[in-house]
């Protein structure tokens, strides 16, 4: 790949710049995004740490990807547990950081916390996804069930999503009786951050993808180069 001195802090600051609006999602007490609505619910449920759940989500991820996969999946496409114990000790990070802020008993404090959170969010995905080098396991799950099935990818992601929500009311209800992880932010994010993207593409997706020495590529192109590469 060209450019791996750009592409690599780009990556790693696009993941930091996610888990700050993760961050901001759990101290709203709103309901966090979909992607992390699994994790926080482990650390409702049974209390764990979120950024080691997110290390236990992204494992467990991965072996879904060697299940479906099976001799197809790649030994590179390990690495994702490796950046998912670095996302992991990111959101433990900025879930510390997040204590600073002020108290989240103003509903307009949260709605205003909840709001930015998917603002770092889709500026993460932003600077993570065109530096286009080993994607997220939740990505990488995506993209298997996308092979093997033929499935669109944006109609898989849609499932992925929706089932991580279904999974987390449906364990948050049986064993906490509430929501937990899941509340109004987590529909907001799921139109908000994608929303947002789109304006950051629009405004700045140029002078990044100069830095890359690439052109100007969608979330859609990013994501059809990487099934190439898997088939």
């Amino acid at each position: 790949m060209r450019n791996m001195k750009a592409r690599i802090p780009m990556y790693f600051v696009g993941l930091f710049i996610m888990t700050i609006g993760i961050a901001l999602s759990v101290k709203s007490n709103l309901g966090v995004s979909p992607v992390s609505s699994i994790p926080y619910t482990m650390t409702c449920v049974w209390g764990i740490e979120m950024g080691k759940a997110t290390i236990i989500f992204h494992a467990a991820l991965v072996l879904i990807q060697i299940v479906i996969l099976r001799k197809n999946f790649k030994q590179i496409n390990l690495l994702q547990i490796v950046v998912g114990v670095v996302f992991g000790y990111f959101t433990t990070f900025c879930n510390y950081l997040a204590t600073f802020l002020p108290s989240t008993d103003n509903i307009v404090v949260r709605v205003v916390l909840m709001l930015v959170s998917t603002i770092f969010i889709a500026g993460g995905i932003f600077f993570y996804l065109p530096a286009d080098l080993i994607p997220l396991a939740g990505e990488g799950v995506m993209q298997a069930v996308s092979e093997v099935t033929h499935i669109e990818f944006s109609k898989v992601k849609i499932g992925f999503d929706c089932s991580m929500v279904a999974v987390s009311v449906v364990t948050c209800l049986i064993c906490i009786h509430s929501l937990g992880s899941v509340g109004a932010g987590t529909v907001i994010a799921a139109f908000l951050v994608g929303f947002n993207l789109g304006k950051l593409n629009k405004a700045f997706g140029g002078k990044r993808d100069k830095l890359l020495g690439k052109h100007t590529y969608t979330e859609e192109e990013v994501l059809r180069e990487r099934m190439e590469q898997l088939q």
